[in-house]
């Protein structure tokens, strides 16, 4: 076995130590830091080493041991004089034929250096990873969250404290509350807020697809799969929070993976052998009562509990009147931003809207006042300039004795539930108020 001369020089401008004998374990090559090594052991220079027999010189020497092997022995630490350092050692082959071994010897100060440069690189990933999670990821903190009204400064309170734990949170509410607000100002708020916010609303996929986006899959797991593999949101989620939207739609055969790996803290992608260590944070959120579809059999009553840790129900938008004002102002405020022109909105328009019951909250307030601002080309928001199915009676037309009645009942209901709370104890305590019972209120709110 021959060395050319190009080989040697780039050899010898390594920092490593390499060594290559033949199959009689006699020396073909060692570079200049291999013998610069060797020279210290010895205590000066020992000279050419090219044709002597490695154990003569390094009586303790393994790399003879990987020509009986025919196999690479690796991550080897030796300790020589005062000097650590780490060594893989592997055959070499020419045409499928043993012709020698190679040896690469890393010494103890260049590994450290390797850590430094590593750690250094970890840390301007790190750097990077909050940039670009500040910029795609969570955005809002719970300065972004108006709260006004009683019920929703209460939930908000509890939000804030539980943010500061490391529990997983269930976000309860209709759709269009704001689940995805909540759970990026927790995870601001938190000891993760350094780590990257992931989410995924599980309603957009399938089973298999869902498991293959949470956790990864291996090479050549599936038809189509990607060659080598794919990392899974909770790994890429590692370190930060993940966001379950619309948990209550995953598919029941999922939910058992998902209950480990809540668990265990590991995840094993499709397809793999190995699990992998995670350390992630899951906030979940759903508008659908879990409770029932734990009775239905459609969710696990053991994923349920370990979901439920810490449940933060967000009232819908008709329990908490008193938030419309203020939101319409922070509403407003943004479309005039977009729309470069001021924005008001008269007293009618504003109780319009309050007489509103909102089925959609507050995505169905930003639609109705977009609409609006589209047709108020003056910049002032009139009652005419609201959407027809959102006026409760035509211009000029009066309410009835019985619409007047449906709508003090509403609004004495939605004023007791902001005392209370719009938790079930809170809704109790405002029908006993009221001297009603429970049905009678969430019909008086509904406006039946």
């Amino acid at each position: 076995m021959e060395l050319n001369r190009d080989a040697k020089l780039a050899f010898d401008a390594m920092g490593e130590g390499i060594t290559i004998i033949d199959t009689q374990g006699r020396i073909v090559f060692g570079n200049k830091a291999y013998r610069e090594f060797l020279n210290k052991e010895a205590g000066g220079d020992i000279g050419p080493i090219e044709g002597y027999v490695l154990r003569d010189l390094r009586p303790g020497a393994r790399l003879p041991d990987v020509l009986e092997a025919g196999k690479p022995i690796l991550h080897i630490t030796r300790k020589e004089i005062e000097d650590f350092y780490f060594v893989n050692m592997y055959p070499i082959y020419e045409d499928g034929v043993l012709a020698g071994g190679i040896s690469v010897v890393t010494f103890l100060e260049d590994a450290y250096q390797a850590r430094e440069e590593l750690e250094a690189m970890e840390a301007r990933s790190r750097q990077v990873l909050r940039s670009i999670n500040r910029a795609n990821g969570a955005r809002y903190t719970f300065e972004d969250i108006v709260a006004s009204a009683p019920a929703s400064l209460q939930v908000k309170e509890l939000a804030r404290r539980i943010a500061g734990t490391d529990a997983t949170v269930l976000l309860e509410s209709e759709s269009g509350t704001g689940k995805e607000l909540y759970a990026q100002a927790i995870h601001n708020a938190s000891p993760r807020q350094e780590g990257v916010f992931v989410a995924i609303n599980c309603s957009n996929f399938n089973a298999n697809i869902l498991e293959s986006e949470l956790f990864g899959y291996a090479e050549g797991a599936f038809t189509g799969a990607k060659k080598g593999g794919k990392i899974g949101l909770f790994e890429a989620a590692d370190g930060g929070t993940l966001f379950l939207d619309e948990v209550s739609e995953m598919d029941i055969s999922l939910q058992s993976k998902l209950l480990r790996a809540l668990q265990e803290r590991r995840v094993r992608p499709v397809g793999a052998v190995k699990e992998a260590d995670v350390d992630v944070r899951v906030i979940a959120a759903c508008n659908a009562d879990l409770n029932s579809y734990v009775a239905q059999g459609k969710f696990r009553r053991d994923l349920y509990y370990r979901l439920n840790t810490f449940p933060i129900h967000i009232p819908p938008l008709r329990e908490r009147p008193g938030d419309i004002p203020a939101l319409t102002e922070v509403l407003l405020s943004q479309l005039a931003h977009k729309l470069r022109r001021p924005l008001r909105m008269t007293d009618e328009a504003q109780d319009a809207l309050l007489c509103h019951s909102w089925p959609g909250n507050v995505r169905e307030l930003r639609n109705v006042l977009e609409f609006a601002a589209y047709l108020s080309p003056d910049g002032t928001i009139r009652r005419e300039s609201l959407p027809g199915d959102l006026l409760r009676r035509r211009e000029g037309e009066p309410l009835t004795l019985v619409q007047r009645v449906k709508e003090f009942e509403r609004r004495e209901v939605m004023k007791a539930v902001e005392r209370h709370g719009s938790t079930t104890q809170g809704k109790r305590a405002a029908a006993a108020e009221l001297g009603i019972s429970l049905a009678s209120l969430y019909n008086k709110l509904s406006g039946e």
